[in-house]
């Protein structure tokens, strides 16, 4: 019966993906950015749920599950990254794109803002978006594929086909419409998921005081120290603690989330998008927590564990509700995984069609032609990630961590110096972006990871690359200071 929940599901995505197909999708700002319309609860949500991929529902619980509360820093970094994405870069962002020649995509914006007749900027940042995205994008299949094994019983290959199929149908004819339409119900699916399991098992467990003396029984069982599970800071150093809340320096540099701050309807929405999106992080991680705290305190007890840690959620979902629930919880993390892939399969569709195919190859493209060959590549790279994802024990999954904190390096630093410093010049602009991802890729080559997230020195070196390079280059053109200091007086005008 669980199986109803899901098709039923499957079947309200490729809806979705149909109206939007109706409705938005004659020009390239339509397919691409949704006409520059969405509401700020569709902008809210689709951020939210684009960003947390299943990492929420089984990467997030089963880290706690493991090491206790300590597991909650990432979410913690997460948030407070998040919240201050909306106050320094989403209004400013929204405004000055539309400023600047209506710029669709990040490396149009960048273009455009430092009046790069080079092309350079437009073409390494869509070349960055492309490689990376491609991966993430596998990535986000390789984790369907696991999840068809361990929750559907279903071959790997046919997860993988299952859940990368949908996405491309509702992509495909949809466009960013449909993206965010999707991720905003697949938002809500994740947050009533991640609010019903925690409930229902604290109810099987005794409530707070049986939980408490689970897991109290769960440390003297592991041979932990007393309140090692319960601790934020047990077994952490502050170093560890910096490197792990350093995942929420990332916000400002990814293109899938920061690019629905381009399509809101208005910048007066963006404090009602603020709230609602902040509500629904720390709710949803609370909830993720909760449930590996709980599935601590659930083993303890003599409940079932895990084969992996990671399936805890999936564990919940089928021991303790009828199966039509079941499916509405499993399709919460098909949600997850799904709102991702869709995000950055269209991220990076966008960047073929508009940044290369239209900024470089074709210049004088016609609407249609641009719109006609962004689904191509919506169909290309699905088939490239699907083949990079053919092999369930790929490490493609594992550069997720390593993609984030590339672009984070990479465009991070950037974002915020060309919506805040009127003296960022292209030659800083450039050395910033390519300081950054050089940073990260060295640090990670180094095996120096470990020690520290490598956001944190690809962050620091990015910033210096385009102050330094700045100073030391020729100040922007007149019309450039002029851009932006309207693009300014503008976003706080509104």
């Amino acid at each position: 019966m669980a199986w109803v929940s899901l098709s039923a599901y499957f079947a309200l995505m490729i809806g979705i993906g149909i109206y939007a197909w109706r409705k938005s999708n004659a020009t390239a700002e339509g397919y691409m950015l949704g006409g520059r319309d969405l509401g700020p609860g569709v902008t809210a949500l689709s951020a939210g749920a684009s960003d947390m991929s299943g990492w929420l529902l089984m990467g997030l619980p089963g880290a706690v599950f493991l090491s206790g509360l300590s597991g909650a820093w990432i979410g913690i970094g997460l948030t407070i990254g998040a919240y201050i994405n909306y106050l320094i870069v989403a209004p400013r962002l929204r405004t000055f794109t539309e400023l600047a020649n209506d710029a669709i995509t990040i490396p149009d914006f960048l273009e455009e803002r430092f009046a790069d007749a080079s092309r350079a900027l437009r073409v390494i940042a869509a070349l960055v978006i492309i490689v990376f995205f491609t991966l993430y994008c596998s990535a986000g299949m390789v984790a369907g594929g696991k999840f068809a094994v361990a929750a559907l019983g279903m071959d790997y290959l046919a997860g993988v086909a299952l859940a990368a199929g949908v996405v491309v149908i509702y992509v495909l004819f949809g466009g960013f419409l449909a993206v965010s339409l999707t991720d905003f119900v697949q938002g809500c699916i994740m947050f009533a998921g991640l609010i019903m399991v925690p409930v229902v098992v604290l109810m099987q467990i005794g409530g707070i005081d049986g939980a408490s003396a689970a897991l109290a029984a769960a440390e003297a069982s592991q041979q932990l120290g007393p309140g090692t599970l319960t601790s934020l800071f047990a077994g952490t150093t502050v170093l560890g603690i910096i490197s792990t809340a350093a995942w929420g320096l990332g916000y400002f540099g990814q293109p899938h989330i920061i690019v629905r701050f381009m399509a809101i309807r208005r910048v007066a929405d963006m404090p009602i998008a603020r709230r609602i999106n902040i509500g629904w992080m720390v709710i949803s991680l609370a909830g993720a927590i909760a449930t590996g705290l709980l599935g601590a305190a659930w083993v303890a007890q003599g409940g079932e564990a895990p084969t992996d840690p990671e399936t805890i959620f999936i564990l919940f979902a089928r021991t303790l509700f009828h199966p039509l629930v079941t499916g509405f919880l499993l399709a919460a993390i098909l949600a997850a995984i799904m709102s991702t892939i869709s995000a950055q399969l269209l991220v990076t569709a966008s960047s073929l069609a508009e940044d290369i195919w239209r900024g470089v190859i074709q210049r004088d493209a016609s609407e249609q032609s641009v719109v006609a060959i962004g689904r191509a590549a919506v169909l290309i790279v699905a088939a490239v990630s699907g083949l990079l994802a053919l092999n369930p024990d790929s490490s493609i999954l594992s550069l997720v961590s390593n993609a984030w904190a590339g672009f984070g390096a990479a465009f991070g630093p950037l974002i915020i110096a060309s919506l805040w410093w009127r003296g960022t010049t292209r030659w800083g602009a450039l050395a910033g972006m390519v300081t950054g991802a050089a940073v990260v890729i060295g640090w990670i080559a180094l095996g120096w990871s470990e020690a520290m997230y490598e956001i944190v020195p690809g962050f620091i070196a990015s910033g210096v690359a385009i102050w330094l390079v700045s100073k030391l280059s020729t100040a922007p053109p007149a019309d450039r200071i002029a851009l932006f200091d309207q693009a300014a007086r503008a976003a706080l005008a509104k």
